[in-house]
Formats: C-alpha cells, structure tokens, sequence
C-alpha cells in the first residue's frame, strides 16, 4: 500500500511553491497554536501581576520543553523515515516503524514524567528557584509535565507521522483545536474553578485538558488512516523493523531529540545565568523568550512543511526538485525573520506588556522594573533571528535525507561548543547585558557551521564526483 494519489501528487508533481504552501499552511497554523499553548498560560499569569509567578513559569517551562525532544525523537526520527520508506514502496516496513514511533513515545513519556514526580522540588531548586517561586513552579510542573508529558508528546508524534504522509490538514488541525481550547480553559480554571493564589495550578489543568482533548483527536485520526495508508498502531508490526530502519530511525530521531534536549540546556544555563542577578531579572528574560518564539514558530512550522518534501524527493531520486524546495524555504523564512526585526525593535514595550499587567494592587514597581528590563532584552535578541533560522533550516534538511551524524555535530556544536560557552564568558566579564548579546554569537557560529557541514554533505551524496 502506497501513499493516495492525491498527496503522491503533492509531494512529487504540484510546482514547489504551491506544495510547500499547501504543506506550510497547516504546519504554520499548527506551530501558532502550539505557541498558545506555550504562551496562553504565561499572558493570563500575567495578568495577576505578579512578577514571582511570571518567573516561575520560566523555570517550569524549562522542564516542560524537553517533552519536545521527545516527541522529535519518535516523531521527526519516525516520521522521516516513514516519507522515505512509502517513497521507496516499502510498506511493511513503514507500518513497523509507525509502530516503533507511536510506542516508543508512550514508554519514554511514562518514565520521564515519573522521574520528575519523583525529583521534582530538588530540580526546581537546581533551575534556580527561589523561596517566592519554588511552591508556583512546582504547581505548574505537576499538571503539565507529571501529569500531562504522556497526551503532549503522543499528540506531537502523531501529528509528525501524519503530516510526513501529507495529512498536514489533519495534524495541523488537531493541534490548533487543542490550542485554542487551552486559550478557553485558562481563565475558567485560574479565574473561576480554582480560588485565589492557585491562579498557576489553574493554567497548569487547563492545559493538561486541552492536550489531553488533542492527543485523542490525533490518534483516532492516526488510527483511521491506518486503511489508507502506511501507518499502523498495531504493536504486532513491530515484527517488520530490521536493523537498518532501526539505525535509520534513531539515527535521525537522536540528533533531532538532542538538537531539541540540547536548546533547553542552554536555556536553563541562561535562566540560571539570569536567575543570580534577581527573579525580576529572571522574569523579564522568561518574557522575552516567549516574545520570540512568535517568529521562530512561523519558520518551524515552514521548515516542518518542507522536511516531508524533502525527504520524500530525496528518496525518490528527484534531486532537482529537492534542491528547488530547499531554495524556496530559505527565502521564505529569512524574508519572515528580516520583516520581525523591525517591529521588535520599534515596539518591543507594548509587546512585553502583553505578558504582565503592572497592577496596583499588587506590585507595581517589581512589574514596572521587570518590563522596562524585558524591552531591552528583547531589542538585542531579536537581531539573532534570521541566524536562528538558518540553524533550524539547515537542521531540518539534514534530516530530511537521514544525515543523522550531521544533525548531533550541529547539535552539540551549536549550543555546547558556542553559545553556552558564550554565556559564561560574556555574563562573567561584562555583566547582565553582555549575558543577552550571547544568542547572536552562539547562533551566528551555529548557522555557519550547520551550512558547512550541509554542504559537504551535498558534494558527497548529490554530487559524488567531487567526493
């Protein structure tokens, strides 16, 4: 059984600007509501106007994030591998590796959110918390992560398995009704259900609810495409995955994981960079990392849409075409970078006070400080993003053709062997505002390197007389 001829026509005839549209739409859509859902909870918090409870969601996000590397694990590792096994015809192979994928995720999302149950207030306090945020962060913690690792991460690599087949309307819609749920839940859990001071643990089960809600739509949509296509949820497939998809599989999904696992680390060095100089301080970087994330999710839900596309022509042999939708992803998403960077700079106050209301009932000078620190932040960061952009771009084609060892050298390079490094040097000698300008140089280091290797890799495997 093959891929329909409706999405064999997309992924090797429809020209590629109309295909990659047609794949960016719900992948865009899907990355905005996966933004909500990462800072939905963050703008209603903020809405208390309490600085401490701002900074405490940053520490807790932290922990939440690696649910991610998870589901690139199973999800781009498995997914990637699918496109290329239906575009070669092998589908007993592909039903096998849909069923390593979808298990896979449930056994690893299980013993990750037991061992943070188990070690939770001791690794809040190694993330830097404080006496005035330890008792919020461990209130989100424990419905989003503990409770809520399992729904998230099976919803992420069943939206990844569908999407690789060309169901990106399917996928995308799953996770955007899940989304705006969670923008529905929020204030009816903080505001009405819960009483005052447990406005956290309120944002923590509506999106737990909301996740849940998505990870059900999302496998039942898997589970009926199982006629149509190469996908299979029936654990009894597992019998069809040889050592070669084995390899394939962890060789894309370990370096995508840890591509994924690896941004966190870096975040919770900088959290904790920033966490020494003061929560305030703290909570105007856990805004600004939200702010960003805006155009960032714009240009992974892009480079999302081209990984299928990719990977498919690859194995397909059609490398012109290959080449023709790397080309036009990259001016898309550096055109999306370049027209962001004006508006944060222009605006980034208003902007910032989207994420917290200086109240007066509360603490008006700690909200007040935190937003004047966040505009700051945010007009100095917000120069790295079309660098970020070619470090996710270049990523994502590596493992769209399956260049596993290429995508953990990235990895590790990227945030191990620049911008971490970065962080301690600029934040030792020049302070709290050198510690901002590191993602520039970390990420500027990154891009050149993964363009590099990515290159190298084409004059290999597409060009092999130059090898």
């Amino acid at each position: 059984m093959h891929v329909t001829e409706d999405k064999r026509r997309l992924l090797e005839e429809l020209p590629v600007g109309r295909a990659l549209w047609t794949m960016a739409i719900p992948t865009i859509a899907s990355q905005l509501v996966n933004l909500v859902y990462n800072v939905v909870d963050a703008i209603f918090i903020g809405q208390t106007g309490d600085a401490y409870k701002t900074a405490a969601v940053t520490l807790a996000f932290t922990i939440f994030m690696m649910t991610a590397s998870l589901g690139n694990l199973f999800g781009i590792g498995g997914g990637s591998l699918l496109a290329r096994l239906a575009g070669g015809g092998h589908t007993d192979q592909a039903k096998g590796v849909s069923a390593l994928a979808f298990w896979g995720a449930v056994t690893v999302s299980l013993a990750y959110s037991s061992v943070i149950g188990l070690f939770l207030d001791p690794i809040l306090t190694f993330l830097g918390a404080s006496p005035h945020t330890l008792g919020f962060a461990r209130q989100y913690v424990l419905g989003v992560v503990v409770l809520g690792t399992l729904p998230i991460v099976l919803s992420v690599v069943a939206a990844h398995l569908l999407r690789h087949l060309g169901y990106s309307r399917q996928a995308g819609f799953g996770l955007s009704a899940g989304g705006l749920l969670n923008v529905a839940l929020d204030p009816l859990f903080m505001f009405v259900l819960l009483p005052d001071g447990l406005e956290v643990l309120g944002a923590a089960l509506a999106t737990l609810v909301a996740n849940t809600i998505a990870c059900a739509y999302l496998v039942a949509t898997m589970a009926r495409a199982t006629s149509e296509s190469p996908l299979s949820l029936d654990p009894r497939q597992l019998r069809h995955v040889r050592a070669a998809e084995l390899r394939s599989f962890f060789g894309v999904g370990i370096p995508s994981a840890l591509l994924t696992a690896l941004f966190d680390v870096a975040n919770i060095v900088l959290n904790a960079l920033t966490a020494a100089h003061g929560d305030l301080e703290l909570a105007a970087m856990g805004i600004v990392m939200k702010v960003e994330r805006l155009p960032n999710a714009i240009n992974i839900g892009l480079c999302h849409a081209m990984l299928p596309l990719v990977a498919y022509n690859y194995a397909s042999g059609n490398h012109a075409r290959m080449k023709a939708v790397l080309a036009t992803t990259r001016r898309w998403g550096l055109a999306t970078a370049g027209l962001t960077l004006p508006l944060f700079l222009l605006f980034s106050p208003f902007v910032c006070r989207l994420f917290l209301n200086a109240r007066a009932d509360v603490d008006p000078a700690a909200a007040l400080a935190t937003l004047a620190l966040a505009a700051g932040f945010l007009r100095i960061r917000c120069l790295a993003l079309p660098l970020q952009f070619l470090n996710y771009n270049t990523s994502f084609c590596m493992q769209a053709v399956g260049y596993g060892a290429g995508t953990m050298l990235h990895a590790c390079a990227r945030e191990l062997l620049f911008y971490i490094p970065f962080m301690f040097v600029l934040d030792y000698c020049l302070g709290l505002s050198a510690l901002t300008t590191a993602i520039i140089f970390g990420e500027g280091s990154g891009a050149l390197f993964a363009l590099w290797l990515f290159h190298r890799w084409q004059r290999h495997h597409l060009h092999p007389r130059h090898a």
